[in-house]
């Protein structure tokens, strides 16, 4: 990278946590380190993992109208519009709401379980650290949970005219899944994580 003052080109290296990179020459700061360090990530990827299987299992929304209650999972709600015939919005909601985020965290905890054990050294899982590098980007695309919590909370504000609507431990657990997520993503580094790969 270019220093943005005098325009010395300065390889960029991941840093640790806290610390800032200068420019040798002028000593402008070029950049921050922008992730938090192992051991966070392994406690948000161990808060999301415990977030998920409830988030997906327990009711989101749950109906009371003209006597009848009726209760949707989000994994309930994806598969009712492809019953509906909506199997291409239905397989896009499966996709980015129930499954990616759960393999999403669940790479990222197998990524930082292999770098912190020192797993990175055999050549075995040096090669899936590899792997689960290369489809990083494409997993953080697909995982869309904001788009499902804005959706919920949008139907229930309209059910909300003509029949009662309350949200259950499902929601909680969503909403809490969403946030920890939210955060895993922005804390994660992924040219950090090639680091390792380099340093050993």
């Amino acid at each position: 990278m270019l220093c943005r003052a005098c325009d010395l080109a300065v390889s960029k290296r991941a840093l640790p946590s806290g610390v800032r990179a200068l420019c040798p020459r002028c000593h402008t700061a070029l950049y921050d380190a922008p992730y938090c360090s192992i051991n966070g990530m392994l406690a948000l990827c161990i808060s999301a993992l415990l977030f998920y299987l409830p988030a997906m299992l327990l009711p989101v929304l749950e109906m009371h109208f003209l006597g009848s209650v009726r209760t949707t999972t989000a994994y309930q709600g994806a598969l009712a519009v492809i019953d509906q015939g909506y199997w291409i919005v239905g397989i896009a909601v499966l996709v980015a709401a129930v499954i990616a985020p759960g393999v999403l965290n669940l790479s990222i905890f197998v990524q930082v379980l292999i770098i912190k054990t020192g797993l990175v050294q055999h050549h075995f899982w040096r090669g899936v650290l590899t792997w689960l590098l290369k489809k990083q980007g494409l997993l953080s695309q697909m995982t869309m949970l904001e788009i499902y919590v804005i959706s919920f909370l949008v139907s229930a504000f309209q059910l909300s005219d003509f029949s009662d609507v309350y949200f259950g431990m499902g929601t909680f657990c969503f909403t809490m899944l969403f946030l920890v997520t939210l955060f895993l993503q922005r804390e994660y580094n992924l040219e950090h994580m090639w680091s390792f790969l380099d340093e050993s």
